[in-house]
C-alpha cells in the first residue's frame, strides 16, 4: 500500500482520532486527510508544471504536518525548516533548494481558505519525497534527497520490528521536522494511526512545563536522541509515575551511552531500550538492538545494532578491502534506504555515492567495525561530529566563524568531558585586538554567529590568540589547541 494511503486510511475509518497534539492543539486524522488534499490541490492549481521543492518554515504547527502530506500529495517534495535556524541560514537553504514556493503554517491557512478543483498528482516511488538540509564544509548546506521508496524502506522495517498495535501508541516528537530524526516518530506514528505529540523548542527550555506536559501525554513510544534522555533523567520524578504507559524508548542520532540507557532501564522497568544508527543519506537509521541487562554487561560502548533486512553494511579498510571481522574501517551502507544523492550537488553526489546492479551504496564517513554481526560506530574520520543529536561539520562553523568582519582566522574544535562530547570551543584570530576583554570579544563573536547559524552550532568558549601554533605542514595545530582547552 502507498504510505501515503496508509495514512489515509485511518482519516477513513477513525476520522476523529487525534494525528498530532502541539501546545494544546489537536489534528484529528479527518482533518488531516482533507484539509492535506486540499493543500494538494491549492499547489496544483498554483504551481502548474512546477514541480519544485516546496520549502516549509515552521515549528511544530498542526499545519506542517497538513504541508507535508500536501505536498506529496501534489508531486512534489517538501523541505522542512525550523525556526530555531536562523533567517539568513534559512534564505540560503530555499535558494539552493530551487524552490516553487516557500511557506509559513499562516500561509498554509491561507491556502486552505481558496478552494480549488485541480486533480493533484501524488509522488510515485522514485520521486523526491523530501529534502533536508545538512552542515556542508564549504559552509554551504547541503541537500539529501529521500525518495518515496527510501522513506518507505525505512517505515516498514520500523513497523515489522516494532509491531506498533495500530491505532494505539502516542508518539513523542522531540526533534525539529528539519532534523531527520523526526521522521522515526512522525512517520511510524502516521502510517500506524498514531497519535504524535510535540514538545516545542519553549516547553524544552522550561522544566516545568516540560514534566507538566510529559505527565498528561500518555506517550508510548519514546523518540529522542539520547542526550535528551540524559538531561531528563536529571529531574529526580522522571520515572515510570510520570509516564506510566511508556513501552519503549528509540533513539538516534548519537552514541547512546551505558549509564544512561541502564538509568532508564531503572527508571522504566516495563519499557524497552532500543539504540538504532544511520546517516540523514541513509535515511534516519539503518541498525538496531534493543539494549537489555545482557547486552550492557556484555558491551561497553555499546553496539548500534544488526542491519536492518534488504540493507547491507561493510568496513572497508583504507585499501577499499574488507576489514576483517572486529577491525575498524570506514562504514558503507548499500540498499533501498539510500538516497540517490544530494540536491543539485552531482559533484559532491560522486564522492559519496556509487550504484552496482541496481542498488545505491553511501560511504558514511563513519568509523566502525563488524562483530558477529553486530555493528558498531567508533566516530568520524573527517572533522564532522554529532553532538547533542545533530550532526555538524566543523568545517562549516568554521568557514562562518572567519566570515565575520574582524576575524582573520579561526579553529573550531569539540570539548570533551567524562568521554563525551559536551560543547564546541573556538580559536580565533583577531583582525584588530581593539580595546575589550576576552569575555566581551567573546560576546560579540557570539552574537554575530547566532545570526547566521543555528544555536546548536555557536561555540560555547572563544579564545583570542596573536597566532596558531602551525604543524610542520604549514597548518593549524588542532592537537596542540585541543592541549589548551584541558
Amino acid at each position: 500500500m502507498h504510505l501515503l494511503d496508509q495514512i489515509d486510511h485511518c482519516g477513513v475509518v477513525a476520522p476523529d482520532r487525534p494525528a498530532h497534539v502541539s501546545e494544546g492543539r489537536t489534528l484529528t486524522y479527518g482533518e488531516l486527510r482533507k484539509q492535506s488534499d486540499a493543500f494538494a490541490a491549492y499547489l496544483t492549481e498554483t504551481l502548474g508544471d512546477n514541480r519544485a521543492p516546496v520549502p516549509i518554515i515552521g515549528h511544530k504547527e498542526p499545519e506542517m504536518l497538513i504541508a507535508f502530506l500536501g505536498t506529496v500529495k501534489s508531486g512534489r517534495p517538501y523541505v522542512p525548516i525550523d525556526l530555531s535556524i536562523p533567517a539568513q541560514r534559512a534564505e540560503r537553504i530555499v535558494a539552493n533548494s530551487g524552490a516553487a514556493l516557500t511557506l509559513t503554517p499562516a500561509a498554509v491557512r491561507e491556502a486552505l481558505a481558496k478552494p480549488s478543483s485541480a486533480k493533484p498528482q501524488r509522488v510515485g516511488p522514485d520521486d523526491p519525497y523530501y529534502i533536508i538540509f545538512t552542515s556542508g564544509s564549504t559552509g554551504e548546506p547541503k541537500g539529501v534527497v529521500i525518495t518515496l521508496s527510501c522513506l518507505t524502506s525505512f517505515v516498514d522495517w520500523m513497523l515489522a520490528e516494532q509491531a506498533f498495535p495500530a491505532q494505539a501508541e502516542v508518539f513523542l516528537n522531540q526533534a525539529p521536522f528539519s532534523f531527520d530524526l523526526s521522521v522515526m516518530d512522525l512517520y511510524c506514528s502516521l502510517a500506524t494511526g498514531g497519535t504524535l505529540f510535540s514538545i516545542t523548542k519553549e516547553a524544552i527550555a522550561n522544566p516545568k512545563v516540560l514534566y507538566q506536559a510529559f505527565a498528561q501525554s500518555g506517550i508510548t513510544t519514546w523518540v529522542s536522541t539520547p542526550s535528551f534522555a540524559q538531561m531528563c533523567l536529571v529531574e529526580k520524578s522522571f520515572g515510570e509515575t510520570m509516564l506510566p504507559s511508556l513501552r519503549r524508548f528509540l533513539f538516534c542520532g548519537e552514541t547512546l551511552a551505558n549509564e544512561t540507557a541502564a538509568q532508564l532501564l531503572d527508571r522504566f522497568p516495563a519499557a524497552e531500550v532500543w539504540n538504532t544508527y544511520g546517516p540523514t543519506e541513509a535515511t534516519v537509521a539503518t541498525t538496531s538492538i534493543r539494549v537489555d541487562r545482557d547486552v550492557l554487561a556484555r558491551h561497553s560502548p555499546l553496539p548500534v545494532g544488526y542491519m536492518m533486512p534488504g540493507t547491507k553494511i561493510t568496513i572497508v579498510d583504507e585499501s577499499h578491502g574488507i576489514a576483517p571481522d572486529g577491525e575498524r574501517g570506514e562504514i558503507i551502507i548499500s540498499g533501498p534506504n539510500v538516497s540517490p544523492g544530494y540536491l543539485g550537488r552531482a559533484d559532491l553526489t560522486a564522492k559519496a555515492f556509487s550504484e552496482s546492479g541496481g542498488i545505491r551504496a553511501y560511504r558514511t564517513g563513519d568509523w566502525g567495525r563488524m562483530r558477529d554481526g553486530l555493528v558498531f560506530f567508533d566516530g568520524r574520520i573527517d572533522g564532522q561530529i554529532k553532538l547533542n543529536g545533530y550532526r555538524i561539520e566543523l568545517g562549516d562553523i568554521e568557514s562562518h566563524v572567519r566570515s565575520l568582519s574582524n576575524v582573520s582566522d579561526a579553529v573550531v574544535l569539540v570539548v570533551e568531558k567524562g568521554g563525551k562530547l559536551d560543547s564546541l570551543a573556538a580559536f580565533v584570530v583577531l583582525k584588530e585586538r581593539g580595546e575589550g576583554s576576552d569575555f566581551e570579544l567573546s560576546l560579540g563573536l557570539k552574537k554575530q554567529l547566532a545570526e547566521r547559524l543555528p544555536s546548536y552550532m555557536v561555540p560555547r568558549k572563544f579564545s583570542v590568540l596573536e597566532a596558531f601554533p602551525m604543524t610542520p605542514n604549514g597548518k593549524a595545530d588542532r592537537r596542540k589547541l585541543a592541549e589548551m582547552l584541558r
